[in-house]
This record gives C-alpha cells, sequence and structure tokens, in this order.
C-alpha cells in the first residue's frame, strides 16, 4: 500500500497501482494550473467512508510507494481517470476493467 499526503496534514493509503495512476492524472491537471475535487472511499475495514478533497497547485502533496517497483502505466485507465477529473464531481478513482487491464503494457513511462 502506498501513500498519498495531502497538504501536511491528511493521508491516505492507495494500492501501488493505483497511486501510481492517480499520480500521472492529478499532476496533469496540476500541471495546468487546474484546481479540482478527488474523491475516494476508505477501505470497510476503515469504516468504508467517503472523502473529497479539494486539490489546488498550492498545496503539496506527496506520494509514498510501498514497492520498489514502479508498476506499468495503463494509458486507457489514465485516460478514464482524466475524464472522471475533468467532471463537475471531480476525480474519481474507478476500477480497471479487464479490457483496460489487458493493455496495461502500453505505457512504460514512471509516475
Amino acid at each position: 500500500m502506498g501513500k498519498l499526503t495531502y497538504d501536511s496534514s491528511l493521508t491516505a493509503d492507495f494500492d501501488d497501482r493505483v497511486l501510481a495512476h492517480i499520480q500521472v492524472v492529478i499532476g496533469a491537471k496540476l500541471r495546468r494550473g487546474e484546481s479540482f475535487y478527488f474523491t475516494w472511499r476508505d477501505d470497510p475495514q476503515a469504516g468504508d467512508g467517503r472523502n473529497t478533497i479539494w486539490l489546488h497547485p498550492g498545496i503539496p502533496i506527496a506520494y509514498k510507494y510501498f514497492g520498489s517497483r514502479s508498476p506499468t502505466l495503463n494509458r486507457e485507465w489514465i485516460e478514464a481517470l482524466m475524464a472522471t477529473a475533468n467532471s463537475s464531481s471531480g476525480l474519481q478513482i474507478i476500477p480497471e476493467t479487464s479490457s483496460l487491464a489487458a493493455q496495461s503494457g502500453t505505457l512504460k513511462d514512471e509516475p
């Protein structure tokens, strides 16, 4: 499990593969100076709650990965995540479907 730390005060755990993909999406939007919401659900063991944060280029974000290897990125999943980020409700983690996972070897860039 990787960790996303937002504004040095909020920490959220994500699978390394998920974290790598949302890092690409968040980075792309913040590089363009865009602010947006990011919503995710907690693990059921942590209470199954829902969290929403407002991401802004001036607020620090840190990514910490558990594994030593960067996951292979799936371009289609990044595009699907970006589509949610561009909506009025903001970035939401959607599942990587089997058709998206089958093409995960198409993008080798590291986050």
